[in-house]
């Protein structure tokens, strides 16, 4: 399946500008006190890729890095930054990037990406009744 524009355009290095809500949804998720202590001094850096139809997503910061390959749509087992194997599936809708995780519980979230009219990559995490956002500018 080909990208659309949309989806191409976060291809790129971001840096990490801002969030609201993001420990909230880190406890909703299952993540540890001291795991999100650390996580809210970090600004991770997000490095986008995509070669023939794979893609790549790699996260970079001084706490800890890691990343994942993916074909949209097809599911593939992924390990969160909290050590947590999570069944994910990404799909691109309408010039978004949308990533649902289940975990070994059965509890879902969401992750949805998407360039606003402003070129900042904007992030949306759900689960449950909590909703949190980030948002990256463009580094390179």
């Amino acid at each position: 399946m080909a990208a659309t524009s949309g989806i191409e355009k976060l291809q790129g290095t971001w840096e990490y500008v801002d969030g609201e809500h993001f420990d909230d949804y880190m406890k909703e998720i299952g993540v540890g006190f001291a795991l999100r202590q650390s996580a809210k001094l970090v600004k991770p850096k997000l490095v986008i890729s995509q070669n023939g139809d794979r893609w790549t997503l790699k996260s970079e910061s001084t706490l800890k890095s890691a990343s994942y390959e993916f074909t949209p749509d097809v599911e593939f087992d992924e390990t969160r930054l909290d050590g947590e194997i999570v069944k994910s599936t990404i799909r691109f809708d309408n010039n978004k990037w949308v990533h649902t995780m289940r975990d070994k519980n059965g509890k879902e979230s969401t992750i949805t990406r998407w360039v606003d009219d402003q070129g900042q990559q904007q992030i949306e995490m759900k689960a449950g009744n909590v909703t949190a956002r980030r948002w990256y500018k463009r580094a390179d």
